[in-house]
């Protein structure tokens, strides 16, 4: 059985499209994610670099990617909008029963969005107005407030996951609470951690790729060089610092949701010496197709040791846990995540290799088009990763707590189904007008950079001949 026809046969009629809006939703929206926690980050460390080294061509950089990270926060404030209200039009028993507990994530979250906001402003006025070290210091905190963002969010997902921080009176509703216990579950420091650093290797990955394909079309100038050196290392850095804090949070998953480990390792009865799959599919009857199988593999991955003692989705209830069909897109967004990060620790590998052999970029083209999918590619781990959460903890929506169904709205499944039909629409419509002032952008950006070069050297280009001082006088008749 599909997942669903699963849901149409064991839930309301509104559940199916409530959870198709709602993962539309957070899968558009978790695009925009990487650059508004990492992008700030990137453009800072750009900008030091240029006023420590009085490099034009890092001042340039750093100013077309805070316009950049500008245009995109500004979507991402409209995509995350629309999930807050989700929240509570869709899932009002969660919220109803549960907001008290865990709500304290979203106010960070929405304070952080509010400060962001108002340090953004003040980082693109400041360009033209302000010292340039005040300015690089005003633009400081921006960083920090991405980060406290997604503590908010981690701190309520990792919360549905591993509930804590409450106890239940007679009717089964929480009461006692304690915030601190509530914010600090077990899985959200592993959680945290993992998120924050998929974000900032995402956004190097995907700023270096714009630059590692205008490399390969033959731009190889200064500028193109330093706008790809600087966040591939970064990424390339924190890229096999990724795979120890994935296996960090696979150990955890283990421990804490043992139900959710076995789902996305298609694990069917406990037992030891349990075999790792490689993709493939499950089956109601607990059988598995297609794949690699490595015996004894996933015991050793689970606890060093293939004696390890890993439990099957059987060890509870079929009510209880996802079913064959859950459990196999759980499994495959799980190994497709491991895969893409693998290759991007290799990619890692051959730059790093490189410069220090070399001192030096790979020669090879093969390396810049690794590296232009690299971006792409990391965006879907994203995706996958968020997959492998969210799926995997089927059929709960507060683990152990409350089911997905006991939480849903009593909308009409047809006003949902017509939303999500609308919603999808605007969607399409945001992110075509984001990809075109973002090309826009690009092309003014290249014809800027072409006229510079036949008039004199970079610092001369429009919007870069003054970024720290005072705006020249307009010519009479001139453009303004």
């Amino acid at each position: 059985m599909s997942a669903a026809a699963y849901l149409l046969a064991n839930g309301p009629g509104q559940l199916l499209p409530a959870r198709q809006l709602m993962a539309f939703t957070l899968a558009s929206h978790i695009i925009l994610v990487p650059f508004g926690v990492a992008l700030p980050f990137l453009t800072l460390l750009m900008n030091y670099r240029a006023l420590r080294k009085g490099d034009a061509d890092a001042l340039l950089l750093a100013r077309r990617w805070s316009a950049v990270m500008a245009v995109q926060f500004a979507v991402g404030i409209v995509t995350g909008t629309v999930l807050s209200f989700e929240f509570g039009l869709l899932w009002p028993g969660m919220m109803g029963r549960w907001g008290d507990v865990f709500g304290i994530g979203f106010g960070v979250e929405a304070w952080a969005f509010f400060l962001e906001a108002i340090l953004i402003a003040i980082y693109l006025y400041g360009w033209n107005r302000l010292k340039p070290w005040t300015h690089f210091w005003l633009g400081v905190p921006l960083p920090a407030t991405a980060l406290l963002g997604a503590f908010g969010i981690l701190a309520a997902n990792s919360w549905m996951n591993t509930p804590r921080g409450f106890t239940l009176d007679s009717t089964g509703r929480p009461t006692g609470v304690d915030l601190r216990a509530a914010v600090f579950t077990p899985m959200f420091g592993p959680q945290y951690w993992h998120f924050v650093v998929a974000m900032i290797i995402t956004a190097g990955y995907v700023v270096a790729g714009v630059y590692a394909t205008g490399w390969l079309r033959g731009r190889r100038d200064r500028y193109h060089r330093l706008g790809f050196t600087l966040p591939f290392t970064v990424a390339a850095v924190l890229t096999p610092v990724q795979l120890m804090v994935g296996d960090s949070i696979a150990r955890s998953v283990f421990h804490k949701q043992p139900v959710k480990f076995a789902a996305a390792e298609l694990v069917w009865k406990t037992d030891t010496h349990v075999p790792e799959y490689l993709f493939g599919r499950m089956h109601p009857d607990g059988s598995v197709s297609g794949g690699i199988k490595i015996p004894q593999l996933d015991s050793i991955l689970a606890g060093f040791s293939p004696a390890t003692r890993v439990t099957g989705l059987t060890s509870v209830p079929a009510s209880r846990r996802p079913t064959a069909t859950q459990a196999t897109i759980a499994h495959w967004a799980f190994d497709l995540m491991v895969v893409i990060g693998s290759l991007l620790v290799l990619l890692a590998l051959w730059y790093g290799w490189c410069w220090w052999r070399r001192r030096d970029l790979p020669a090879s083209p093969w390396f810049f088009r690794a590296a232009a999918c690299a971006g792409a590619a990391s965006v879907v781990a994203v995706e996958c990763g968020w997959i492998t959460t969210e799926v995997g903890r089927q059929p709960w929506i507060v683990y152990e707590f409350m089911r997905v169904s006991e939480a849903v709205t009593t909308t009409r499944a047809d006003a949902l189904w017509a939303t999500l039909g609308v919603v999808v629409v605007v969607y399409v419509l945001l992110f075509s007008a984001l990809l075109t002032v973002l090309l826009k952008m690009r092309t003014r950006w290249r014809t800027a950079g072409e006229s510079g070069a036949l008039a004199g050297p970079r610092a001369e280009f429009p919007e870069s001949h003054t970024p720290y001082g005072p705006r020249p006088a307009r010519q009479p008749g001139g453009p303004a």
